[in-house]
């Protein structure tokens, strides 16, 4: 029996059994050549639990075991620390957790498992997800009492399908609060950097960004970005480096890390995992050059991203078109992990999916836009110039759809439609309201610019006479305030990242001033979220269900406990850190339950 990309078990025919059974053989056959080589590669230490990776699901499985009495080393292939979680805004999803029963929030096991469950569905076991929300809360307390982090509820960023059973409008994500960076010395300079740095001279968090894109059209948002600046100009006289949102997340799990006496190896790539008796037992790695053993008394946790940067991993298991420039994840997410998981004999699942979000491909970097598809006054259309999707709803939802409906009626590329009356109010990444856009994006394809539609139109090759009729068609939804076409407004969702002094529904708005603006949108993501199967306890699994004694995986080295779908805000990290806790914590045979 194999296993599909989307994770459902397929039988195999006579012919492919007789194959697998002679590519087993091989296999079998270099993994005794293999294992005789890297038994005799130079010793570079053993230690009871090898970490691979130091992103958030790796610094808190290694800061986990350490606590719990573990000798363990993390390799990292990077030259920096952090990963793809210490680029992003640090969004965590744990239910129940302490910040935000601290806050107030009417959260009960009861609604969170009714919630998750609605949401996932049967793509993941529900002893895979009653795990993950049973330990979520402990894990974050843990990483609290051993390291310098501490987190904010960011509230009213409202669960992404709040209408289902247990679902809360008003949100239970979390994020770091702020963090001096000055803590970690002189390993600060290996941190990642973030994918979208903080305006200079201001110290943001995540739940800020919504209304310092309204600080030109609300009070609220004027007085939020002052109080950026005033954060900003204190940590500034303290001699503070000020560290939020992803920065925040990874330099505290590495401050935890320093306390705990773990080495982190940077610039030391995973090469393959090593068994001994069909048990993992060690890591082969490449460190100052050349090739080398890490061994592993109890076992190795992988924690070392998905492959959202290969492009060949791409091109087999997901849809087309596809693009490794699409994506916001660390440049160093190859797959490695997976690719050695899966040579050690790991079930793959959920390859085909990413967290995926609209993107706009600028010069440089790819940008993941949020609040920017949402904001009254904009539109999506496709290349036959019709809407497609309600813009507001769930990121991932929106690329789903995108690639579900492209075959049929063409929606990759996408055109986010904007006039200027939405250029005037808004801020668009980091252009502030009415100032012009790079040139670069331009000439680039990635942003248009016309005073009329049908200008616009011809510019970006729709039909001009479908875009007057779908911008006509939008105008007047928006002066009624009710979207029924395609809903948007009707979930609480929808009104996060929009604008409260437009009425009747703060996610609709007209486009009627001249230049009208057009930007290529593209199916971009924040990371794959297909990988190795685990079960409850973060071990591989084998395709049979057996486990793969001493492998562990956690965060997007593991098929997701999301399954094809995404909870809310920080449901990649939240899991993440969740599994690489639950993972330490059985390697020492500390697992409540087990």
């Amino acid at each position: 029996m194999t296993t599909s990309t989307d994770g459902h078990a397929q039988l195999p025919g006579r012919r492919s059994v007789l194959a697998g059974g002679a590519v087993a053989a091989l296999g079998v056959a270099a993994g005794v050549q293999h294992t005789a080589r890297a038994a005799d590669l130079p010793l570079l230490g053993t230690y009871d639990v090898v970490v691979i990776g130091a992103g958030a699901a790796g610094m808190t499985a290694a800061l986990t075991a350490a606590r719990q009495g573990l000798s363990c080393v993390v390799v990292e292939k990077a030259p920096t620390f952090g990963g793809s979680a210490a680029r992003s805004g640090a969004g965590i999803w744990i239910p129940n957790n302490p910040v935000i029963l601290a806050a107030g929030v009417p959260d009960t096991p009861a609604k969170a498992a009714a919630y998750l469950s609605a949401v996932v569905g049967a793509d993941v076991p529900a002893d895979r997800r009653q795990s993950f929300l049973a330990h979520g809360p402990a894990m974050i307390s843990f990483v609290m009492a051993n390291s310098p982090l501490r987190f904010r509820w960011m509230e009213g960023y409202s669960d992404y399908y709040p209408e289902l059973p247990g679902g809360l409008p008003n949100g239970r994500s979390i994020e770091p609060d702020q963090l001096d960076g000055n803590i970690l010395g002189a390993e600060l300079a290996h941190l990642n950097p973030p994918y979208l740095a903080v305006p200079s001279g201001m110290v943001v968090f995540s739940a800020d960004y919504k209304w310092l894109d309204l600080a030109a059209v609300s009070a609220k948002g004027a007085a939020v970005a002052t109080e950026c600046l005033a954060r900003g100009t204190k940590a500034a006289l303290l001699g503070q480096t000020p560290l939020t949102m992803g920065q925040s997340l990874a330099a505290g799990l590495r401050a935890g890390l320093q306390s705990a006496q773990v080495p982190v190896w940077l610039n030391t790539p995973l090469t393959d995992l090593y068994l001994e008796g069909g048990a993992v037992t060690g890591a082969v790695v490449t460190r100052a050059g050349a090739a080398g053993l890490v061994r592993a008394r109890r076992g190795v946790v992988v924690g070392s991203g998905g492959f959202e940067h290969n492009a060949a991993m791409r091109a087999q298991y997901q849809r087309q078109p596809i693009g490794t420039d699409w994506t916001v994840g660390a440049k160093e997410n190859t797959g490695d992990g997976i690719q050695a998981g899966q040579r050690a004999g790991a079930a793959l699942a959920l390859m085909d999916d990413a967290w995926w979000g609209p993107a706009i491909r600028l010069p440089g970097d790819p940008y993941f836009c949020l609040a920017e598809r949402t904001l009254p006054g904009g539109l999506l259309v496709n290349r036959a110039g019709a809407r497609f999707v309600n813009e507001a709803g769930p990121y991932s939802d929106v690329v789903h759809t995108m690639y579900d409906r492209n075959a049929a009626a063409p929606d990759i590329p996408a055109w986010l439609i904007v006039d200027q009356n939405y250029r005037n109010r808004y801020l668009f990444r980091d252009v502030l309201p009415t100032l012009a856009f790079p040139d670069d994006w331009y000439s680039s394809g990635a942003a248009y610019k016309a005073w009329t539609l049908d200008a616009l139109a011809t510019s970006i090759g729709v039909p001009a006479a479908a875009l007057r009729s779908t911008v006509n068609r939008f105008n007047s939804l928006a002066a009624s305030g009710k979207d029924t076409d395609f809903r948007r407004g009707d979930s609480a969702y929808d009104h996060y990242y929009t604008d409260p002094s437009i009425l009747p529904n703060s996610c609709l708005a007209p486009l009627w001033l001249p230049p009208y603006h057009a930007f290529r949108i593209v199916p971009g993501d924040l990371g794959t979220k297909g990988g190795m199967r685990t079960d409850a306890r973060a071990r591989v699994l084998r395709p049979d269900g057996s486990v793969i004694p001493g492998l562990y995986a956690a965060g997007n080295a593991s098929a997701a406990v999301m399954g094809h779908s995404y909870a809310g805000a920080g449901s990649t990290i939240g899991p993440a850190m969740t599994f690489g806790y639950v993972a330490a914590l059985d390697l020492a045979g500390a697992l409540p339950g087990e």
